[in-house]
């Protein structure tokens, strides 16, 4: 049996949406895309390649997958350690929209998502990464599907953009199993799922 492992990049304001680039994600006037590239140093790239070392197979949303498609299948190179496992391995794409996958090895899967993604999890020997694919990971979270949290926090707050826990969103524990931050003020945290949050309460100390 697999993990479900998601790798998210976020603003300090929670904001996930077009982390790449300016034309990645314009949904609702979003302007402000590419503000993760100022901080991709080495230690970013260190880990990005970590992460990359352990996959499996991929899980992707359909704006993630599309992007991903028009870049990765050019960089031929099967050492890079990105591209190499991207161009090799097995893709699955969450789109009830898209027919005729041309990047080799996808398979679209567009029914019940519960049922698709805890099959597929169960299979994997390994682990089935979601990179970006900010909705379809809200999804997941939602669904409590998610095994593993790499939360990457930019140091930059925009003020606009969609989040990846929105108001709304289920309740929800973490359990912290590592972290570091790289030289451009890039904290990097890893979290497992831990249930449901615990509640209490500060009580005052007790008088001498």
């Amino acid at each position: 049996m697999g993990r479900l492992v998601v790798t998210t990049f976020v603003t300090l304001d929670g904001v996930y949406q077009a982390p790449g680039g300016p034309h990645e994600d314009t949904r609702d006037g979003f302007g402000q895309g590419g503000w993760s590239v100022p901080y991709a140093d080495e230690d970013f790239g260190r880990f990005v390649n970590e992460v990359f070392s352990r996959v499996s197979a991929f899980l992707l949303g359909r704006r993630t997958y599309d992007i991903f498609a028009s870049y990765w299948p050019q960089v031929t190179n099967p050492a890079d350690p990105v591209a190499g496992r991207l161009n090799a391995l097995p893709k699955y794409v969450a789109s009830t929209t898209l027919d005729d996958p041309r990047w080799s090895g996808t398979t679209v899967i567009g029914g019940d998502l519960a049922e698709e993604v805890t099959a597929l999890r169960d299979r994997t020997d390994g682990e089935l990464q979601v990179h970006g694919s900010g909705a379809l990971a809200r999804s997941l979270f939602a669904l409590d599907l998610v095994d593993t949290l790499h939360l990457l926090t930019f140091p930059v707050v925009l003020g606009a953009g969609r989040r990846l826990f929105p108001e709304g969103s289920p309740p929800a524990a973490f359990r912290h199993t590592g972290g570091r931050t790289t030289a451009a003020g890039v904290s990097i945290q890893t979290y497992d799922r831990a249930g449901r949050p615990e509640y209490g309460e500060y009580a005052l100390p007790d008088n001498p």
